[in-house]
C-alpha cells in the first residue's frame, strides 16, 4: 500500500558483538558539573585554613616572607623530645589496639556473630564517654598510689606513671582508639569471605596464630592501615588528658608555646599537621603497593 512506510532495516551486528550490550543513549552527554563543584568546595574548605596559618607563620611584617620561625625558633631539643614522645606513644598505641581488637573482632565474625552488637557498643562507648571525664577518673585511681605503698599495686602504679614514658597514656589511648579501630576492622571483615578463608587455611594445615597472620591479616591490610593512621593522628593531637596527668607530648608543648608565642604555635601546628599527612602517606603507599603488585602480575602475564 502507498499510505504505508517501512521501517529502515536494522543495522546487522559485527561478528563477536553482544547483542544485550546497552547501546549509547541519544542526546547530549552529562557533564559532572556537580560533582566538580562539590569537590571544589571541599578542596577550598581544607585548604584554606591551612594556607592561612602557612602565611601567618612566614608573613614578617619588617623581612616580608621569612622561614625563621621553622629553622630558627621552632628546632629545639624541647621540640624533638616532645615530638618523639608522642609517635613512641602513637605507634605503642597503635600496636596494643590491633593486638586486642584483630582477635577479638575475628573471633565474634567466625564463632559468635550475636555477640557483635555487644562488641560493637563497647568499642563505640568511648566515642559517649568525654575524655575530661575519663582521664578525672584515672586521675582519681592513680591517687591511691600513697595508701597502697605496702602492696604490690603500688609498684604497678609507679611504672606506668614513668616521665619518660608513661604507659598510663598509651592504655588511656587505646581505649580512646577502639571506635577508630573497630569500625576499619569490621567493614574490612564484611568486605571479604573469611569463613572460606580460614577453612582453606586450616584444611591445608595451618595453625590459628599462622592464619591469623599470614592470611587474615593480609586481606586487612588497607583496614589495618585506615585504623592505624586514624589512632595515630589521634594520638598526635590529644591534649587533654595528657595535660590534666601532667605529661608533656607534642599537643601540650604547642600549646605552651602558644602561650608566649603565637607564630611559633603556628608553625609547630602545620609541622604536626604535615607529619600527620606524611605518616599517612607513607602508610598508604607501603599496604597499596604490595595489595596491587599481585594484579600488575596478573595482567602482565
Amino acid at each position: 500500500m502507498a499510505g504505508m512506510t517501512t521501517a529502515p532495516p536494522a543495522p546487522a551486528l559485527r561478528p563477536g558483538a553482544d547483542e544485550d550490550a546497552p547501546r549509547p543513549r541519544a542526546g547530549r552527554a552529562r557533564r559532572p558539573y556537580g560533582r566538580v563543584a562539590v569537590l571544589l568546595l571541599a578542596l577550598l574548605y581544607f585548604t584554606v585554613p591551612v594556607a592561612a596559618s602557612l602565611w601567618f607563620t612566614v608573613d614578617d611584617p619588617v623581612q616580608g616572607l621569612s622561614l625563621d620561625v621553622y629553622t630558627g625558633h621552632l628546632v629545639s631539643a624541647d621540640m624533638f623530645g616532645s615530638l618523639l614522645l608522642s609517635v613512641e606513644l602513637g605507634l605503642a598505641t597503635v600496636a596494643l589496639g590491633l593486638l586486642v581488637v584483630v582477635p577479638a573482632v575475628v573471633v565474634v565474625h567466625l564463632r559468635l556473630p550475636r555477640l557483635r552488637p555487644v562488641v560493637e557498643i563497647l568499642c563505640m562507648t568511648p566515642l559517649v564517654v568525654p575524655p575530661i571525664a575519663l582521664v578525672a577518673g584515672v586521675n582519681t585511681v592513680l591517687s591511691w598510689a600513697p595508701d597502697l605503698a605496702s602492696t604490690p599495686f603500688y609498684r604497678t602504679l609507679m611504672v606506668i606513671q614513668d616521665e619518660h614514658f608513661p604507659l598510663v597514656l598509651v592504655l588511656l589511648y587505646t581505649v580512646m582508639s577502639l571506635p577508630f579501630l573497630y569500625r576499619s576492622l569490621d567493614a574490612g571483615l564484611r568486605a571479604v569471605d573469611l569463613g572460606t578463608l580460614v577453612e582453606a587455611s586450616r584444611s591445608l594445615g595451618a595453625g590459628r596464630l599462622a592464619t591469623l597472620a599470614r592470611v587474615v591479616l593480609p586481606n586487612l591490610r588497607s583496614a589495618v592501615v585506615g585504623g592505624a593512621v586514624l589512632g595515630l593522628a589521634m594520638v598526635l593531637g590529644e591534649y587533654t588528658v595528657a595535660s590534666v596527668l601532667g605529661y608533656r607530648p607534642f599537643a601540650v608543648w604547642m600549646v605552651e608555646v602558644g602561650d608566649a608565642d603565637a607564630e611559633l604555635a603556628g608553625a609547630a601546628a602545620m609541622l604536626s599537621l604535615f607529619l600527620t599527612w606524611g605518616l599517612l602517606l607513607l602508610l598508604t603507599t607501603l599496604a597499596g603497593g604490595r595489595a596491587r603488585r599481585p594484579r600488575t602480575q596478573r595482567k602482565s602475564s
